[in-house]
């Protein structure tokens, strides 16, 4: 495989790549589906690490970013200390640039893709959940395991880079696992307060593995991403990658944040009170009407909180936005 050949073979369609390749650590590559990578070393004692990316078509600097991380591993200048699973996520609405096909890949994890059989995007969830659950299964017993979901946002923030933590079913998320965020960039962490259809908390839930989305800053299409505004989480990624601390415990953590509820798009005639231009994390004043639906409003409460993902287009039935407020 030439240094350029994952991420172009995969926008071309490639149904396969030339594999299992060797390693010059002893480790091998093997290419398993479609925009897919698994790469091992020879120690099947080291960490377990899936970066996926690309779940949504038009968030294209992490998938950039992927690509570079490949051909830096083939041309051994990135040392693999961990069992590596790449994925670009979503080829069909990468190649478009579009977000999504017919439905939200982000909400059909966790079996949710059984619900939605006529959207393109369900079968590729389905097999993303099988390669992500034989990865993990296949660690030795107490071998770490982690999660990254490398996604950008629609919206500015006024937080450049943040992460979600998938609702962890009452157990507090790692200090140590903060303080990485925070040393790789991450300025502030929402806690999901509840089950949800997304990758990370399907992982989590399933796999027991440590996992996150992260938002990156701002969605661009491919060519039009400024990769030097990456800098923290790129190194902070190669450094779990070659198997250093995936933990900091002496790095403050990010700003914390709760989840309170989801605003839902009921119908066509759902509203929504803000502006275009409002980025995430801005504070909503109290009373302030966010949102309505016919009998529905949504109505700021107390001062404190703050809206995120706020997205009027998507489909009825799908999530229109996120009201957040401070977590300890």
């Amino acid at each position: 495989m030439t240094d350029m050949e994952f991420l172009a073979l995969t926008l071309g369609g490639q149904p396969s790549l030339p594999t299992p390749l060797p390693l010059n650590n002893g480790g091998r590559m093997e290419h398993v589906a479609e925009g897919v990578l698994c790469l091992a070393p020879a120690n099947e004692f080291a960490p377990r690490v899936l970066l996926s990316a690309g779940v949504h078509g038009n968030e294209t600097a992490p998938v950039e970013l992927l690509d570079f991380l490949v051909r830096d591993i083939l041309a051994d200048k990135v040392v693999l200390g961990c069992h590596l699973m790449i994925q670009l996520a979503n080829p069909a609405a990468l190649r478009i640039g579009e977000r999504y096909l017919d439905y939200d890949m982000n909400r059909l994890f966790d079996g949710a893709h059984r619900r939605h059989g006529g959207a393109r995007e369900a079968a590729r969830a389905a097999q993303l959940e099988a390669l992500s659950a034989g990865f993990f299964a296949q660690a030795p017993a107490g071998v770490a395991r982690l999660h990254l979901d490398l996604h950008t946002a629609i919206r500015g923030s006024v937080f450049e880079r943040f992460a979600i933590c998938p609702w962890l079913h009452g157990a507090q998320p790692d200090r140590g696992q903060l303080g990485w965020l925070s040393g790789a960039g991450i300025g502030a962490v929402l806690l999901h307060s509840a089950p949800s259809p997304t990758y990370s908390y399907c992982t989590s839930r399933t796999s027991g593995a440590v996992a996150f989305t992260l938002e990156l800053g701002k969605a661009r299409p491919f060519g039009h991403n400024d990769l030097t505004r990456f800098t923290g989480i790129d190194r902070a990624i190669r450094r779990l990658v070659a198997g250093e601390a995936a933990t900091d415990p002496d790095v403050p953590p990010p700003r914390l944040f709760r989840a309170r509820y989801d605003i839902i798009k009921h119908s066509e005639a759902f509203v929504l009170h803000l502006e275009d231009s409002v980025e995430n994390f801005t504070p909503l004043p109290d009373g302030m009407l966010i949102a309505e639906d016919g009998e529905h409003r949504y109505v700021a409460s107390g001062g404190e909180e703050r809206i995120l993902f706020p997205n009027p287009s998507v489909s009825p039935g799908l999530r229109a936005g996120i009201v957040v407020g401070p977590a300890d």
